[in-house]
Order: C-alpha cells, then sequence, then structure tokens
C-alpha cells in the first residue's frame, strides 16, 4: 500500500481517541449488553451501536455539558427506547466503565512508533478525568491533550480543532489529524485544511453513516493505525 501524503511536512499527528485508539464498540457492548441481559431485552450488536451513536449525538448537541451527562443520558434514553427503566448505578454503568475499555490491538506499538518522529495530540470528546484514566493503558506520553471540557464543545465544532492548533503553536498544513469518524473528524478539520486520515476499522460497511462523499474525502484511508505509522516510516 503507498501513499500520496508526504508526511515529511508533518510536525504534529492529532487524533481521535475513542473508535480510532481505544477500541469504543467493545467499551460499549460490554457495558450494555448486560443491561439488556438483565432487563431481557434483546438487540444485535450492530443495533446497540447505531443506537448508541444516534442518542450520543442528540445529547452533544446545543449548550455543553460534561460528557459524564452525555453518558448518563444516553443509557437512560437507551433504557427508554427499549422499554425499561435504570436505577442509579446502571444510569452510569457508562462512565463507570469507560476508564476500562481497551486499546485495539495495533493502537500502542503504533503510536510509539510515531511519536518517535512526530509531536502527538489527542482531540476527544471526553471529560479531562476520563482521559487520564484511558491513558493509563496507552504507554505513549501525547504532547497535547484537548478535550471536549476545554474546549466547552464537542466535535464537529471547528472550536476544538482550532484550540488544538492554538495549543500546538503550528499552522494547519504542519498538522496531520486521525479519525475514526468522517462526520466528528474528517470534515471539520478538512475546514480548517488539515490534512486527514480516516482510520476505517469496518471496511466494506456503512454503520453509523460513517462513509465520505466526494466532498468529504479524506486524504488518505487505513485499516489501522499500524498500516498509518508503516506509511509513515516508509515515506
Amino acid at each position: 500500500m503507498t501513499s500520496m501524503l508526504d508526511f515529511s511536512r508533518f510536525q504534529c499527528l492529532t487524533f481521535d481517541c475513542y473508535g480510532t485508539i481505544i477500541d469504543w464498540e467493545t467499551g460499549i457492548l460490554g457495558a450494555l449488553r448486560p443491561l439488556l441481559a438483565a432487563h431481557r431485552r434483546n438487540l444485535t450488536d450492530d443495533g446497540i451501536l447505531e443506537l448508541y451513536a444516534a442518542l450520543e449525538w442528540q445529547e452533544e448537541r446545543g449548550d455543553y455539558k460534561p460528557y459524564r451527562d452525555v453518558l448518563r443520558a444516553v443509557a437512560e434514553k437507551f433504557a427508554a427506547r427499549m422499554a425499561f427503566s435504570l436505577d442509579a448505578n446502571e444510569a452510569s454503568v457508562l462512565s463507570r466503565t469507560l476508564p476500562d475499555w481497551p486499546p485495539y490491538a495495533d493502537s500502542v506499538a503504533a503510536l510509539r512508533q510515531l511519536k518517535s518522529r512526530y509531536r502527538l495530540a489527542i482531540i476527544s470528546n471526553i471529560d479531562d478525568d476520563l482521559s487520564a484514566a484511558t491513558a493509563r493503558h496507552l504507554d505513549v506520553k501525547f504532547d497535547y491533550v484537548i478535550t471536549a471540557q476545554q474546549a466547552r464543545s464537542y466535535k464537529p465544532s471547528l472550536h476544538n480543532f482550532e484550540l488544538a492548533l492554538e495549543r500546538i503553536g503550528l499552522t494547519a498544513d504542519r498538522v496531520l489529524h486521525v479519525g475514526q469518524s468522517v462526520r466528528h473528524d474528517v470534515i471539520p478539520a478538512k475546514m480548517l485544511g488539515l490534512a486527514t486520515v480516516w482510520v476505517n476499522r469496518r471496511p466494506g460497511t456503512t454503520l453509523f453513516g460513517n462513509r465520505p462523499a466526494a466532498s468529504q474525502t479524506p486524504d488518505l484511508e487505513v485499516k489501522d493505525l499500524q498500516t498509518l505509522a508503516d506509511l509513515a516510516a516508509g515515506s
């Protein structure tokens, strides 16, 4: 596999975290499957993920609220859609389990490889404390971590990316953004002039409607972060 990107022009790589570095599908399913089983409800894995994504998108619109509150509202509305109620402990299941959501198998080694050449940053729709809890799984120190809590907004808001560029102190042409979501990452990053990599971990599917149109085409599509690291090393 070859890339048309000139990796030598980048000084910093910015990453979405959950879904790109962290295996959010395993994390979400691990939290919500037992909830469904406890209330004798049944839904396919893709059905769970689609409903989660739709509810999260709704909750992140409008006035900013902490991601813990977003996750609680998602759990409550998820239960309402499936016609059951949650107790207080069940309602916090997503935020309680998120710190244990694992990295994808390729993430840590690929990040180590990229860290040897670039500054690394995270731009994530998360709270600061949840991000810090996740960091212990990565064994790679990021130079910058920009959260929704700091920005007081959620991607795809341009403000999150503008804050990242301000903190990093580089022009957009020196930064490469890497993300799993076309809607949350590729589109807003491209609007600000950043080159983008789409980490398409589910090739051949249209889950979450995550398929770029011609006007939203990323500069590079890879199946995982190790592929990206190898391409960067070979350039």
